[in-house]
């Protein structure tokens, strides 16, 4: 029994008391009838406040609170609780160099269970020849007192990610948090559906959900589904939740290949969103995106349990239908009010949305490369594409693009960041005609026109100062 429960009790045990004894402060016994009153209260019936048996109390016992209580009448029930032992909460039957063990045990093996745990530390006290083992029931309590609880079986903690997340827990405690704005910090992730679906191919397959949810508002920002988890879908989805609701300060996501991704992270630095990523596995800290799924699977994907087949088109149309006129209507129970309401009417942060056009060309990652110098192209996921002729001259240039497409690529001045010029795809086919242009220099001279016949000016220089000296040359020379 915890110390708190054991509290509980005693208070009942207090009040219980006091309901015995309280008419007899309330309307004194005239002098000389108190011991008849008390006879009176030692002959009826009461009701154990614990157990709920019925028994009664002595004649001693009754005026042994009654006296109690004028003693102390300011705090009557105070008086009457039992006493707390001296040694409560101590745990008698363990020994510190037990309790160590325990520990020990615990911090090898935090997916046992309080049985095995029990089990092997007795092994383990028989073999050190403890004549007096504790029993399962006093390993159990310690244990739980100690909030040494069960852990769920995980692989062993080989990375660093691992190692940080289990300090964390143990080391810093677990509060939940909320923005004081609306789009002051958004929530986005992927959830793997229930049931699988048809594709357009025939196929079965299991889809991913992106739901992009506010943290103030818990309203859902966009949700779709998708065949997979890419960069791709994720900034395909981004970009329509920006569009509805804006422009937020802040975006917080796991640590998925998606989320990490150069073209998403590089994006949310273009239009000025923090990235905040949670811990590894620690999933608890985007806990109020975790929460969507249970409502999603419980209650459509429920409604949609006869329905043998499903393609991805229904899947997303009955997903958004339920997302506006149930979800973001109903009423949130910490909160008081619907998502929708609170969305509307708190101070909002947000920023206006670009276009859609300076969306997509944000979502994109930089990335240099190296100018071939005789054909002044560059290679691009195993493609070649032409550079300019007025940069042939630079030994790198800095290109931004988007590996799921690759007809929108930038020339990116590394200074400010902004595009210089579009680049295309180099057509061999085309240059097969033999047509060339001449390059050109800045002074519009052609690189390869007509040389001035003379020598170079460091030369001439050297030949004049010889001349000065009036001095032959020094050597002879051989007449043909």
């Amino acid at each position: 029994m915890s110390t708190a429960v054991k509290k509980s009790r005693l208070r009942s045990w207090g009040e219980f008391r006091f309901s015995v004894i309280g008419h007899l402060l309330a309307s004194p016994p005239k002098e000389g009838e108190l011991k008849a009153e008390l006879e009176k209260i030692s002959c009826r019936d009461w009701c154990n406040p614990i157990t709920g048996e019925i028994r009664r109390f002595s004649f001693s016992t009754i005026e042994r609170w009654y006296y109690l209580v004028l003693k102390n009448n300011q705090s009557p029930v105070k008086e009457l609780n039992k006493k707390l032992r001296s040694d409560c909460g101590q745990g008698r039957s363990l020994s510190e160099e037990m309790k160590i063990l325990l520990k020990n045990q615990y911090e090898d093996h935090r997916s046992w269970s309080y049985k095995l745990h029990a089990d092997n530390f007795l092994s383990i006290l028989r073999k050190k020849g403890v004549q007096e083992t504790p029993s399962y029931s006093t390993v159990k309590r310690y244990l739980k007192s100690r909030g040494l609880f069960k852990e769920r079986n995980k692989t062993v903690l080989n990375t660093a990610g691992q190692k940080q997340s289990l300090y964390r827990k143990d080391h810093f405690e677990i509060r939940g948090y909320e923005v004081e704005y609306v789009n002051g910090l958004w929530h986005l992730d992927f959830h793997h559906c229930s049931r699988e679906i048809m594709t357009s191919k025939g196929e079965l397959i299991r889809p991913l959900l992106l739901c992009v949810m506010d943290d103030n508002s818990r309203l859902i920002c966009h949700i779709q589904w998708y065949t997979g988890e890419t960069a791709e879908n994720l900034v395909h989805g981004f970009i329509q939740a920006i569009q509805k609701r804006g422009l937020p300060r802040a975006l917080m996501t796991d640590n998925g290949s998606a989320m990490t991704s150069c073209e998403f992270t590089s994006g949310l630095t273009t239009v000025d969103i923090i990235h905040e990523t949670t811990l590894p596995y620690s999933p608890y800290q985007n806990g109020k995106q975790e929460r969507v799924w249970g409502q999603l699977e419980g209650r459509l994907m429920a409604m949609c349990e006869n329905k043998k087949l499903i393609t991805l088109k229904e899947l997303n149309n009955l997903t958004n239908v339920w997302s506006e006129f149930e979800y973001n209507k109903a009423v949130h129970s910490e909160m008081g009010v619907t998502p929708l309401e609170r969305f509307l009417n708190n101070q909002d942060v947000a920023r206006k949305s670009p276009s859609v056009e300076e969306l997509k060309n944000a979502f994109r990652k930089e990335v240099a490369r190296t100018i071939r110098k005789p054909t002044s192209t560059i290679s691009i996921s195993g493609k070649r594409y032409e550079v300019p002729n007025q940069y042939r001259h630079l030994g790198k240039i800095l290109i931004r693009y988007a590996e799921w497409d690759l007809t929108n690529i930038h020339i990116v001045n590394e200074m400010t960041g902004s595009s210089i010029c579009q680049i295309y795809r180099e057509s061999k086919l085309q240059n097969s005609n033999g047509m060339r242009r001449k390059i050109i220099t800045e002074n519009n001279q052609e690189i390869f026109g007509e040389k001035k016949d003379e020598y170079a000016p460091l030369l001439l220089e050297l030949l004049a100062s010889h001349a000065s000296t009036g001095l032959p040359l020094a050597y002879c020379p051989k007449e043909d």
